[in-house]
């Protein structure tokens, strides 16, 4: 097929042209590629998924798991450049505070850093109270020993203890059948439990994660699982951690929920387990595996602050908690600062979040589309009248504003960025900005007008217009014709003959030439209307409208008048502590334009 003129070409693509499927229906065009997905089989023919009564779609999210931030260990070693000791403290004092209780700190048998790492937390009395540490080891005696040297002092640990357990890895990675793979667990877990007993001075908790448990047949898994719960003496005072991961995504997150479900029916002595799962974000649905596994029975969540991590990242922590708070839930969890939670983090990583990362990002409050800032800005201002009207601040208002699932204020953002202006913006945004920022309340009848020439300006240029670039457009374009236009008042005086008479005296630059004219009528404006009509300039004011920009005496009055010229219709404004002044400005402002308009 030849493309047409002017078509550009990507040699390297192929665009489908395969037969259409004899059952495609006539409104859906598209063709089979020649891309080899016949390679790739679906989870159910790779996994059993013995749960065929589901519950977990009937339940809600009422309360928030445990959180584990896996950071420190998960997300740091996913990194180019893994963090200091510097840096890793740094991202541990922000958990702390944002009140993360346990926290996966390092893999101190991985490297000497990680190491370093947790006999520096052991050493300084940096770990509060209420908070315990975890730290992570293969299931290898040598590994297990070095794991165990390294929280020596620490008064609370988790020690995580995993293995490979699916097909293809036990395959291919450890050469071990299932009952290998079931002897190597049972003989590093009783190393690690007599480990854990020579130091009787510190409350050191287990926790096994079958690697890869979404792969692995389920009747193994729990085989294993229930082995280590009975191995461990675990109890409801001192249970044990059995962590579930979905270490590479492979199925819809649905079958991650019944996988979830089936083990929290069957685990032997479920009240001594608590059901903990890591999903990964391959197929990017992490947070939702998260929710539903949650749903399922999980009670437990390992992830990481913005979902960093190997691959396509572990699941998104902040998206996570800040779900549960958008649907009414304590996250349990502080986020009311999430720029500093965003700094601290890209400054440990080394890597940005993303501008429009869920909750977190630079741009996620941000509407530029016309329609979106109309909505939003009628939203807000019904919100505050709705909290003005219940007596309450609106703080502590209920939040409904079209397209803001939580309040940007209770994440520690202002309303400054919620609205910017670009060639995409409409009048709903420009006038909110304006009134937002420069107490402007643009009449509805002039909004179009204003947007229309905010829309000529972003198109010539193709750039974003700040709050201040936005005023001082208006200003130049809709308040300064009256001081420099064509005609000037040089002076004026009005004043009050009769009642309801009023004249208007005008000393008039046109050009060169300077005259003075006199004009009466019902009101000071339409006695300035007079006035021009005698100096040869028709005026008909058709809107006009006024308000404070603050309260007090000597707050500034704002002006907006619609005059038509000889034909020609334009808008002007005007801004002074008189509204008289504020009221003849904006009406010169309008004669200008518009004459400018006619010439």
């Amino acid at each position: 097929m030849t493309p047409s003129p002017g078509t550009t070409t990507f040699p390297t693509l192929r665009t489908p042209s395969g037969a259409r499927p004899a059952d495609a229906p006539v409104w859906n065009p598209q063709r089979p590629s020649a891309m080899p997905h016949h390679r790739y089989r679906p989870a159910h023919d790779r996994v059993a998924l013995p749960l065929t009564e589901r519950t977990w779609p009937s339940r809600r999210l009422g309360r928030a798991p445990l959180w584990v931030p896996v950071d420190l260990r998960d997300g740091n070693q996913a990194l180019a450049e893994p963090m200091d000791t510097a840096r890793k403290r740094r991202l541990f004092d922000l958990l702390v505070t944002m009140g993360f209780k346990e926290i996966e700190v390092g893999y101190p048998s991985a490297s000497a850093t990680d190491f370093a790492f947790v006999r520096h937390l052991a050493e300084s009395g940096a770990v509060p109270d209420e908070v315990t540490v975890s730290v992570f080891t293969a299931a290898r005696k040598d590994l297990i020993d070095r794991t165990m040297d390294s929280v020596v002092g620490l008064p609370r640990a988790v020690v995580h203890l995993y293995t490979a357990t699916a097909p293809a890895w036990r395959d291919v990675v450890l050469g071990r059948s299932r009952a290998e793979v079931h002897s190597l667990v049972t003989e590093a877990a009783t190393h690690l439990m007599r480990r854990a007993e020579e130091d009787r001075r510190a409350d050191i908790r287990f926790e096994f994660s079958p690697e890869v448990f979404n792969l692995t047949e389920p009747d193994f898994v729990l085989d294993v699982c229930n082995g280590l719960t009975e191995l461990w003496e675990a109890c409801p005072d001192r249970p044990v951690i059995h962590n579930l991961p979905a270490t590479v995504e492979i199925a819809t997150p649905n079958v991650y929920a019944d996988q979830i479900e089936y083990m929290h029916r069957h685990l032997a002595r479920r009240d001594s387990v608590i059901l903990s799962v890591h999903p990964h974000n391959d197929r990017g649905t992490g947070v939702a595996c998260a929710e539903l596994a949650v749903l399922a029975g999980a009670q437990r969540v390992e992830g990481c602050l913005f979902g960093n991590g190997e691959r396509t990242g572990n699941v998104d922590l902040v998206t996570l908690a800040l779900n549960l708070y958008a649907q009414g839930v304590d996250p349990m969890i502080d986020f009311s600062d999430i720029d500093t939670v965003r700094e601290v983090v890209e400054h440990c990583n080394r890597l940005p979040v993303h501008p429009r990362h869920p909750y977190g990002g630079e741009l996620v409050h941000t509407a530029f589309s016309g329609t979106h800032q109309d909505a939003i800005a009628k939203g807000m201002a019904h919100h505050a009248k709705q909290a003005a009207e219940a007596g309450v601040s609106a703080g502590d208002a209920p939040w409904a504003v079209p397209y803001l699932p939580i309040d940007p204020a209770d994440l520690g953002r202002t309303y400054e960025e919620v609205i910017r202006i670009n060639s995409q913006s409409g009048k709903g945004g420009v006038a909110h900005l304006l009134r937002t920022h420069h107490g402007l309340d643009l009449p509805q009848a002039m909004r179009p007008d204003v947007s229309r020439t905010v829309q000529h300006l972003t198109d010539e240029t193709g750039s974003e217009l700040s709050a201040e670039e936005l005023w001082e457009l208006f200003r130049a374009t809709y308040m300064a014709p009256a001081r420099e236009g064509g005609l000037a008042l040089e002076t004026w005086t009005s004043s009050e003959t009769a009642p309801g008479l009023h004249e208007f005296v005008a000393e008039l630059r046109s050009g060169g030439r300077v005259g003075t004219y006199r004009g009466t009528g019902n009101g000071p404006l339409s006695a300035l209307a007079d006035a021009l009509g005698a100096a040869g300039v028709t005026v008909d004011i058709i809107n006009y409208s006024e308000h404070a920009t603050a309260s007090g005496p000597g707050s500034p009055a704002v002006a907006y008048t619609e005059c038509r010229v000889d034909g020609v219709t334009a808008w002007g404004a005007g801004q002074d502590t008189s509204v008289l002044t504020a009221s003849v400005d904006a009406v010169m402002a309008a004669v200008n334009r518009a004459g400018a308009t006619n010439r």
